[in-house]
């Protein structure tokens, strides 16, 4: 194995591992306000959040880009105010990330928490428990396995994701090049050996995600 390889891998790593903690720290009170709320726009927020799960990659990470140019005026506020371009930079592949990845999070939190019976909140009420201290200690501890796998698609979405960090952040070795990309590059170039690599690396994962999640979902059957 080259550097080359250990450093996209590395990269991929550390993508998917901070896409995810993001998303973990900010979906649980999104999936929390969206499963017991009930409000009239309650289905378009929904409808928004699971939009990157249908919207083509390149779609949104053009959007982004947009968003991200100094012709834009967020783009132009960043590099004005804080002298930060986050086109084709890890921190604004990070921010895509996060952005294409949020229903990976949320949505098998929102469920796990509407699955719940309504007794498990209304009896930590009535013994005195705040609306916070009920969230940590009596809701998440009964959605284990919501949050396992929330954070295993989570994470292998953002491990085998293409478009989106190539269109935000391109091909720059040890800053945005990832797994995916990098398959794609190996095959252009007819190096099928290397591409076989990233291509079982990306295979692997995908397979111990599916089988953690078919594992969780037989024993809450």
């Amino acid at each position: 194995m080259n550097s080359d390889f250990i450093q996209t891998l590395l990269t991929t790593g550390k993508l998917a591992f901070w896409t995810t903690f993001i998303l973990l720290i900010i979906g649980m009170p999104i999936a929390y306000f969206l499963a017991y709320s009930r409000f009239r726009l309650k289905a378009v927020i929904e409808a928004l959040i699971s939009m990157p799960m249908v919207l083509p990659p390149t779609v949104l990470g053009f959007y982004i880009l947009v968003a991200y140019s100094p012709q834009n005026w967020f783009g132009e506020m960043l590099e004005e105010w804080f002298d930060v371009r986050l086109a084709f930079s890890f921190t604004g592949v990070l921010i895509a990330s996060v952005i294409c990845s949020f229903p990976f999070m949320v949505q098998p939190l929102q469920n796990g928490l509407a699955s719940l019976p309504s007794s498990y909140k209304e009896a930590s009420y009535t013994m005195g428990k705040s609306p916070i201290s009920t969230f940590f200690k009596v809701l998440l501890p009964n959605i284990r396995g919501s949050i396992i796998i929330a954070v295993a698609m989570t994470f292998a979405h953002c491990v085998g994701e293409f478009g989106i960090v190539l269109m935000v952040g391109g091909n720059m070795p040890g800053a945005t090049k990832v797994a995916s990309i990098a398959l794609y590059d190996e095959v252009q170039a007819l190096n099928y050996k290397a591409a076989n690599q990233y291509a079982l690396v990306l295979f692997l994962v995908s397979f111990v995600v599916l089988t953690i999640i078919y594992s969780i979902n037989k024993k809450t059957v």
